[in-house]
């Protein structure tokens, strides 16, 4: 286990014990699978305490999942109101701080999880009635039984941090959306290649008034060649029927239904069948270059991935060498396979005047937070790659799977716009953003900065 258990303070446990008060209390202190369970219990002393010491094992304190904090009650008044919720049996209770995002995963598809839990374990899960809340409380008959339950939560947990099954909620990023030249040219390039652009008049046949002569003059011709027709019209005069008849009638022929809006649906026809469609695209209010993605899935650990970023504004400033840094935009690429099935498409990045003061900085940034023990052990691996995403695959929205829902043809695109220059940006500073939220300029939701030099110092 590497960063992701490094933490100081991994989980946030309040226990509750109450047994009979006939006896005097005595503390207890269980470890389990990481846990800290600091416990006040009501009760008569144990015969087999000195025994139980002499067995019990010495555990060193890991980063779980879970954020924690321990306390007892000791008021009088707290503990009568305790009371007065529990039945004549005993009852012990664990209240666990798990992040608003993890209950479903503890409740499982249905209740099943909870259900198998609460079953093997002989415990009660009670979830939060608030969606504000993030800690749930785990009851039980005896401290075994709770301590045990805990560690399958943990356990459930860990694996679903570590999978795809849980969203990363926070990245580090480098925001370029606050240039609207560059949000312009990004919002043309979807409208091109969604066909939201003029139909090409060359694809649409023109019927306004100013048509070209030479074809009026055939359509004519082709008119007058017509055989004539007679037509008998039945009319009303004064009650009685008045045979017409009306001979030399022209036949009349139009053109083809065809307008720029058929062939704007033929377009984007064609895009959907291409897997392309506009949930792909980044947007443009949105555009960045990521520097580290994160899973902050509780207040706590938001806090402390805070704290870090805020603590090393300094260290990011020497790595720049207090100058300023700018990059260049050009062309675009595929992230990984061919063009032909692109799963995620950017423009490569050129950092101005050479890229190790930028990419010095990146690793200042990361090299803090995986110290702090808030990267995934699969994340702390890899290489950064500073890019710009304009479109990507996985946040296609779809209501069933296709054939093109994990990929795009990205051909056509990379024919057109593969050497676009897309200009030269001064990086202004970076953010520590919260997915799925946004601030009123359209940006993701900034819980910290850090202010990057604007201007050449002299030496």
């Amino acid at each position: 286990m590497l960063a992701l258990f490094r933490v100081e303070r991994a989980l946030n446990f309040t226990i509750i014990y109450q047994i009979s008060k006939s006896v005097p209390y005595f503390q207890r202190c269980y470890w389990s699978g990481g846990m800290n369970y600091n416990c006040k219990m009501v009760g008569g002393k144990s015969n087999r305490r000195t025994a139980e010491r002499k067995n019990q094992k010495s555990v060193a304190p890991v980063w779980r999942p879970v954020s924690t904090q321990s306390r007892s009650v000791e008021d009088k008044e707290e503990s009568k109101a305790f009371e007065g919720s529990v039945s004549s049996t005993d009852k012990h209770l664990v209240s666990l701080e798990v992040g608003s995002s993890l209950l479903r995963f503890i409740k499982g598809k249905g209740g099943s999880m909870q259900e198998k839990i609460e079953g093997e374990m002989g415990i009660k899960i009670i979830f939060p009635s608030s969606r504000t809340e993030e800690s749930i409380t785990i009851e039980g008959s005896s401290p075994d039984s709770v301590a045990r339950a805990s560690e399958r939560i943990q356990l459930i947990i860990d694996e679903v941090v570590k999978s795809s099954a849980l969203d990363y909620s926070h990245f580090v990023s480098l925001p370029l959306a606050l240039y609207p030249e560059l949000v312009d040219q990004l919002v043309n390039f979807q409208s091109s290649i969604l066909g939201m652009h003029d139909p090409n008049p060359d694809e649409v046949l023109d019927i306004s008034s100013n048509k070209d002569t030479t074809d009026e003059e055939d359509r004519d011709q082709k008119v007058d060649e017509a055989p004539q027709v007679a037509v008998t019209l039945q009319a009303q005069k004064d009650g009685e029927n008045v045979k017409v008849d009306v001979t030399n009638i022209r036949r009349v022929s139009y053109p083809p239904k065809s307008s720029a809006t058929s062939a704007s649906k033929s377009k984007t026809s064609t895009s959907s069948e291409l897997g392309i469609d506009e949930s792909i695209f980044i947007k443009p209010k949105t555009f960045h270059l990521t520097v580290l993605m994160l899973k902050l899935w509780n207040k706590d650990r938001v806090d402390a991935a805070v704290r870090i970023f805020e603590s090393i504004a300094a260290e990011v400033m020497d790595a720049l060498d207090g100058q300023p840094v700018s990059i260049r935009l050009k062309g675009l690429d595929c992230m990984r396979g061919s063009p032909a099935k692109a799963r995620v498409l950017y423009a490569p990045v050129e950092v101005v005047g050479g890229e190790d003061r930028l990419l010095q900085a990146c690793k200042v940034i990361t090299d803090a937070f995986i110290k702090g023990g808030l990267v995934l052990e699969k994340d702390a691996k890899q290489a950064l790659k500073l890019h710009a995403t304009v479109m990507n695959a996985r946040h296609r929205k779809r209501k069933t799977k296709t054939r093109n829902s994990d990929s795009f043809d990205a051909r056509g695109i990379m024919e057109q716009f593969g050497s676009k220059e897309w200009g030269e940006y001064l990086i202004h500073e970076v953010h520590l953003s919260q997915r799925f939220v946004f601030d009123e300029d359209g940006y993701y939701h900034r819980c910290a900065s850090i202010p990057l030099p604007q201007n050449p110092q002299a030496d």
